[in-house]
This record gives structure tokens, C-alpha cells and sequence, in this order.
């Protein structure tokens, strides 16, 4: 038996206006994902404790079948991971954004336009993250590139708790109230103004019309995590297909092969196609797949409707599609379930602790069912606890 989870991340959300009260899952043309909603099982599961943060990092620990509660560290150590950077016992890791900040002549009183700083490349970001670092790196913080505008700042002996505001929670929004209570955090994000904002590099971004990466976002704090292996766990060998750090590295942290994708960026234009060839080589030697795509969540912090309808397809036509035919031509016997890590909804911009509709298709299903929707998974089967999920796929 082979064993796939394929992750929209954030395709869940609530009723929109702009599509006749459908959600963004009932208006997608999604046929395979109806197919097999209707021959399988279909319900809500609780990714995300109603007392932890409503991040992808819990969300995808939950999903991968791990409980948050006892094995949550924080969002950027995982990243670490996946980046190759090695953590020691006392560090703490800190994801770092390249954002777009306004303007204005007061620091606090600028506006947070873009987490993404319209979705930079990342040989672009590389060279920024390089100035900051050699501007503000030292002998306790070291600064990290990473994919587009998710980075890292690693601080050697940290050993105090800060509340940090993730930038996606706050787009078009005065930044006042969510600045960090860290004075030395503060400062290091003030500075990283003043060094990115007249770079070579976004003055050029400015003169395409693009917006520049002129500051950075410290948030998303952790120390190293421990994952027990996932083969332990499960008896099964397993690989993550990912473009974003976070769900590589936890996926590393459990044991896991990370297969990089060329084409892969973690947002629409990202290579669909070679996510669904990959996962199914994969399958080849491996019991199990994590096939993660990022595109709907990151039309959902960006309010971007008609976009998140289309990621939802496009995952549906060269994701679920091509991996369903592959291995149902090869006779192969599989489990596969299909889910968001949380919602995303258009009308928030940001992540929300509500349960999430999945679909658990095995090979020979035959049922009758209803279309794969949010509201027809709320008449299903429901999990209180994300981390059970896992048993229910592999467990039966």
C-alpha cells in the first residue's frame, strides 16, 4: 500500500459574496477532487489547537502526525533545517521576512504594503540578506538566505521568549502596534531600513514597478526541534515534496527525503506538473509522500479571489489528477488524502483556527457522496486532534 497526502495550503475558507456565497473550493472546477470526495470518505479535522497559533507550522506538524503540544518549537527552526543551518542548544532561530514598508518618516508609523515584497526572487533577496548581514551580523546573530522573501536570523545564546507579530497578519495595517517589544529586535529591523532602502537592488525593483524589499520582518522565534523519526512512528519510509523551508524541514526532521523540484516557487506560477512526476517517481522507493503546495495560501494573504480559484484547479488538473491515473494504471494500491493545513480566508488575509475539510480516497472505493466542499465535510466524519489523522490514513 502506498500512502500520499496531497496539502493545498489555505485552499479552505467561507462563503463569498463575489461567488454567490461559495467558497473558493465550491467554485473551483476540481473533478478529481469531487470524484473522489464522493467514492471516499470526506469530514473536518482540527489541525490547529485552539490555544496555539494558527500557523502552517502547526498546522503541517498535525498533519504529518505529530502532536504540536509536544513537539511545537516554533515556525523558523524547521526552516533552519531545511537551510542547512545548524542550531546549537542555546540558539534560537528567527524567520526573517524581506518586506515593503511606506514611507513615512517615523519607523512605527509605516505601513506594512507587502510580506513579500511582491514576491522577490530569490537571487535578489540573496544579495540584500548579504548587505544585512554584513551590516548587522555579528558575533551572537547571523543572518540566513532562503526562498524569495523567507529568511532567517540566527541569535547564539538567546534565551528569552518575545511575542512577535508574523507581517502576513498585518498587510496594509500601521505597523506601530505590532512592533516587538525587543528593543534589540526593534533596532535591528529599524537599521535593516536604512540598509536596504536605497540598495542598488530596489532601486532597480522601483524602476520596474515592483516593490522593494526595504526592510526586514523579524518574527516566528524557536529553538531546535526533536522529531521522533516518522519510519519509527509508522513503519513507513517516506519523502516531502515542498518549495517552502518550513514544511521541508519538518519533513527532515522526521527522517524524511526532501526532494527539491525545479520549477517549484510556492506560489501559483510554481511547476505543478513536476510536483505530480516527482511525487509519483517518489513512490517508487518510498511508502509514503507529502506532496505540500503553497499557492492558494498565498493568494489568500494577498486578498487575490479569482487567483485562489485557479490554484485550487490547477492542483486538482496537474496534481491530483496525474498522480490518481499513475498509480490507478499500475494496479497499485494507495490511500490518499487530500486537505488544507487551516483556512485562509479572502475576507481575513490571514490564517484562522477553524476545523478543515479532508478527503480520504483508497483504491476501490466506490461510494456515492457529495462534491468536495466545506460544507459537505461538516456532514462527515470529524477529528478533534490533527495529529490523529495520520493513524486514520495509515492505521485504517
Amino acid at each position: 500500500m502506498k500512502y500520499i497526502i496531497i496539502l493545498g495550503d489555505g485552499m479552505a475558507d467561507y462563503p463569498i459574496t463575489a461567488l454567490d456565497g461559495r467558497t473558493p473550493l465550491e467554485a473551483a472546477k476540481k473533478p478529481y477532487m469531487d470524484m473522489l470526495a464522493a467514492r471516499g470518505r470526506m469530514g473536518l479535522v482540527k489541525t490547529v489547537p485552539d490555544d496555539l497559533p494558527p500557523g502552517s507550522d502547526v498546522a503541517n506538524l498535525s498533519v504529518f502526525g505529530y502532536d504540536p503540544h509536544k513537539y511545537y518549537t516554533g515556525r523558523s527552526p524547521l526552516e533552519a533545517v531545511s537551510m542547512g543551518v545548524a542550531l546549537g542548544d542555546g540558539d534560537t532561530a528567527f524567520r526573517t521576512n524581506l518586506v515593503t514598508l511606506s514611507d513615512e518618516t517615523d519607523f512605527a508609523q509605516k505601513k506594512m504594503v507587502d510580506y513579500s515584497s511582491d514576491e522577490i526572487s530569490t537571487d535578489e533577496a540573496h544579495i540584500l540578506i548579504q548587505a544585512v548581514e554584513e551590516a548587522l551580523g555579528n558575533a551572537f546573530l547571523s543572518f540566513h538566505g532562503g526562498i524569495s522573501y523567507r529568511h532567517l536570523m540566527l541569535w547564539h545564546g538567546c534565551d528569552t521568549e518575545y511575542r512577535l507579530t508574523p507581517p502576513h497578519d498585518i498587510s496594509g495595517r500601521v505597523v506601530q502596534e505590532y512592533l516587538p517589544g525587543s528593543p534589540i529586535i526593534l533596532e535591528l529591523m529599524r537599521q535593516s531600513h536604512d540598509v536596504l532602502k536605497d540598495h542598488p537592488v530596489n532601486i532597480e525593483r522601483i524602476a520596474q514597478g515592483k516593490h522593494p524589499a526595504n526592510t526586514i520582518w523579524i518574527w516566528g522565534q524557536g529553538k531546535k526541534p526533536q522529531l521522533t523519526p516518522f519510519a519509527e512512528k509508522y513503519g513507513k519510509k517516506g519523502a516531502v515534496i515542498s518549495a517552502v523551508d518550513l514544511v521541508k524541514g519538518i519533513g527532515i526532521c522526521a527522517g524524511m527525503r526532501s526532494i527539491d523540484v525545479e520549477g517549484a516557487t510556492g506560489n501559483i506560477h510554481t511547476d505543478f506538473d513536476a510536483k505530480a512526476r516527482a511525487a509519483v517517481d517518489a513512490l517508487t522507493q518510498d511508502d509514503f509522500v507529502y506532496v505540500h503546495i503553497e499557492a492558494p495560501d498565498e493568494c489568500g494573504h494577498r486578498f487575490e479571489l479569482e487567483n485562489k480559484v485557479r490554484a485550487i484547479e490547477l492542483i486538482d488538473e496537474k496534481v491530483v489528477g496525474p498522480i490518481y491515473e499513475a498509480l490507478t494504471a499500475k494496479a497499485e494500491a494507495f490511500s490518499m488524502l487530500i486537505l488544507p493545513d487551516h483556512p485562509t480566508p479572502l475576507s481575513l488575509g490571514t490564517h484562522t483556527h477553524d476545523p478543515v475539510p479532508f478527503v480520504l480516497y483508497r483504491s476501490g472505493d466506490n461510494g456515492s457522496g457529495k462534491p468536495y466542499s466545506e460544507k459537505n465535510a461538516a456532514g462527515g466524519e470529524y477529528i478533534p486532534h490533527g495529529f490523529e489523522l495520520m493513524d486514520y490514513l495509515i492505521g485504517g
